[in-house]
C-alpha cells in the first residue's frame, strides 16, 4: 500500500480538484485507490455508505475512485456556524461543538481517531491519495495540527506542495513555505505542482527552474486551468461570490447567500441548465425582482441565518416576490426559515432561542439534539429522485399535510403551500435528478436540457485525470506514493 498527500501553499490553491483528478487517473490504471482528508472544515458535506457525513469534497473523490464515500476519509469534520463555534463531527458523527479557545488544545486530542482512520483505509486498497488543509506555512496552527504536517509526520506520508499561479507569487509562495517550516516538515516534502496556469507554460519556464535552485524541491509540473473542474461541486463558499452569477439562460433562479450556507451544491444542477440564469445574491445587494424561483439553501446555524436574512433585507424581497406571484423553494434550513416560527429549546446553535420565520408556510421547526444523516430514495412532482437527509429539527404544521415528496414509499417530507408556489424539503441533492429537475423547470416555463448531472461530474473527472496525464509526471508521483514507507 503506498499513499501521497497534497499540501497547499494556501486555501483555495486547487488541492481537492487535483486530488480528485489523481485518484481517478490512479483508478484509470487498475488501481485500487482511497481519498483521505485528515481534518476539514467545510458546510458542505455529504452523507455516507456507512451512515455518517465527511466533507463534499471527499465524496466528490470518493467519486473518482468509483467507490462509495465512507466516513475513514475525513474522520474529522467541522462545521463552522453561529458565534464562532464549529461543530465537531468525529467519525461520520456530532461529538460537539470546539470554539476559538478551545480548538487548538482539542484538536491535538483527535489524532488517535484520525490515525485509526487511517490504518483502516490503507488497509483497503493500493494508494491513498491524502489532501492537506490550508497551509503548512500557518507555523502559528502548527502546535497539535492535524490536517497538514501534524498527520504527513505522524502516518510518514510524503507531501506534494501545489502553489496557486493565478492568484499572483507563486514563486514566493513555494519558496516561502520552504524557509518559514521547520526542517523536519521540510523533509517531508519530496516536489512541487504549479496549479491554474493560464496561458503557454513555456513562459514560466525559467521562474519553474528557480523554485526548484531555490527549495531544493524537484517539479512535477505545471497544470493548466481546468475547465472541466467547473462541472464538479464546490466545497468553499468562498468561491460563491466571485461567481456571483452562472449561465446565460432567460430565466433567473436567485439563491441569498447566507452566512452559514450549507451544500450550496444543490444548486449545480439547476445552473448547468441552459435555460437558467443562477444569481448567488451576495450581502448588500437585493433580491433581482424579475428572478421567477427564489431558493433558500442549506444553512448550518438557522437561526442566524434567518436574523441575517432580516438584516439585508432579503425578507421583504421574498415577501415581494410572492405577492408577485413568484416561486419560492426551501431545502433543508430554508425550507425551515419559510415556515411560521423555528425554535431552539436546547440551544443546539446558539444562545438565541427561537425567531419567527417567513409565514409563507403554515409549519414550525424544532431544533433537535439528534441529527438525521441518512440516504434516501423518494418521490416528488411525480417523478423519482434520489438524495440524503442530513438535518437537527423536525417541522409540523398544516402544509406538512402537502408534503413535498414521499420518501423511501411512505415517508412524507417537507411541506407544499396551499397556492402551490411555495414548497420546502429537507432533501438535498434531489435536483441532481433529471426527472425531478425537469418538473421544477416546466413550472418556471423552461424546458430542461435533461442532462446526467451525475454522469457529466464523472465525465469531468475523467477529462481532468487525463490533463493531469498529460501535464503532470503522473509516473513520478505514482512512484513515490508507493516506495513511501508508511507508519
Amino acid at each position: 500500500m503506498g499513499a501521497l498527500m497534497l499540501q497547499g501553499t494556501g486555501s483555495d490553491v486547487g488541492k481537492s480538484v487535483l486530488v480528485a483528478g489523481l485518484c481517478r487517473a490512479f483508478a484509470n490504471r487498475g488501481l485500487r485507490v482511497r481519498p483521505f482528508k485528515p481534518q476539514n472544515m467545510s458546510n458542505n458535506a455529504a452523507v455516507t455508505v456507512d451512515g455518517g457525513e465527511i466533507g463534499r469534497a471527499q465524496a466528490l473523490q470518493a467519486m473518482a475512485c468509483r467507490v462509495e464515500p465512507h466516513t475513514d476519509m475525513n474522520p474529522v469534520l467541522l462545521k463552522p456556524q453561529a458565534d464562532h463555534t464549529s461543530q465537531l463531527v468525529v467519525h461520520g458523527r456530532v461529538r460537539g461543538t470546539l470554539g476559538g479557545s478551545n480548538f487548538r488544545a482539542a484538536r491535538g486530542t483527535l489524532l488517535p481517531d484520525v490515525l485509526e482512520s487511517w490504518q483502516r483505509l490503507r488497509a483497503q486498497c493500493d494508494v491513498v491519495v491524502v489532501e492537506g488543509a490550508g497551509s503548512p506555512a500557518e507555523i502559528n496552527l502548527r502546535a497539535g495540527d492535524i490536517a497538514n504536517m501534524g498527520f504527513a509526520r505522524a502516518a510518514n506520508v510524503p507531501v506534494v506542495l501545489v502553489g496557486d499561479i493565478d492568484r499572483g507569487g507563486v514563486i514566493a509562495a513555494i519558496v516561502g513555505t520552504r524557509a518559514v517550516i521547520d526542517p523536519a516538515d521540510a523533509a517531508m516534502i519530496h516536489g512541487f505542482i504549479i496549479n491554474k496556469f493560464r496561458g503557454d507554460p513555456a513562459l514560466f519556464e525559467d521562474g519553474y527552474r528557480q523554485i526548484e535552485a531555490l527549495s531544493g524541491w524537484r517539479g512535477h509540473g505545471v497544470v493548466p486551468w481546468l475547465a472541466a473542474s467547473a462541472r464538479l461541486p464546490s466545497e468553499d463558499a468562498v468561491v460563491l461570490e466571485r461567481h456571483a452569477r452562472d449561465g446565460a439562460g432567460t430565466i433567473r433562479v436567485a439563491c441569498p447567500i447566507l452566512p452559514r450556507i450549507a451544500n450550496f451544491d444543490d444548486l449545480d444542477p439547476l445552473k448547468a441548465e441552459s435555460g437558467i440564469s443562477l444569481v448567488m445574491v451576495p450581502p448588500g445587494q437585493p433580491i433581482p425582482a424579475d428572478c421567477a424561483l427564489i431558493v433558500l439553501p442549506g444553512s448550518k446555524a438557522t437561526i442566524a441565518d434567518m436574523a441575517a436574512l432580516r438584516e439585508q433585507g432579503w425578507d421583504i424581497d421574498i415577501l415581494a416576490h410572492h405577492r408577485r406571484g413568484g416561486r419560492i423553494l426551501g431545502i433543508c434550513g430554508g425550507f425551515q426559515m419559510l415556515g411560521r416560527h423555528i425554535h431552539d429549546p436546547h440551544g443546539i446553535e446558539g444562545p438565541q432561542r427561537e425567531i419567527d420565520g417567513l409565514g409563507l408556510l403554515d409549519v414550525e421547526t424544532v431544533l433537535t439534539p439528534d441529527k438525521a444523516l441518512r440516504r434516501v430514495h423518494g418521490t416528488a412532482l411525480e417523478q423519482a429522485f434520489d438524495g440524503f437527509e442530513m438535518h437537527m429539527g423536525e417541522t409540523s404544521g398544516p402544509d406538512g399535510q402537502r408534503p413535498f415528496a414521499l420518501l423511501d414509499g411512505a415517508r412524507a417530507d417537507g411541506a407544499v403551500s396551499a397556492d402551490g408556489r411555495v414548497m420546502g424539503s429537507y432533501v438535498h441533492g434531489a435536483l441532481a435528478s433529471t426527472g425531478l429537475r425537469a418538473a421544477l423547470l416546466a413550472m418556471l416555463g423552461v424546458h430542461s436540457d435533461r442532462t446526467d448531472h451525475t454522469a457529466s461530474v464523472d465525465a469531468a473527472l475523467d477529462a481532468i485525470a487525463n490533463d493531469l496525464e498529460t501535464h503532470l509526471d503522473v509516473d513520478a508521483l505514482l512512484k513515490l506514493a508507493q516506495e513511501a514507507p508508511l507508519a
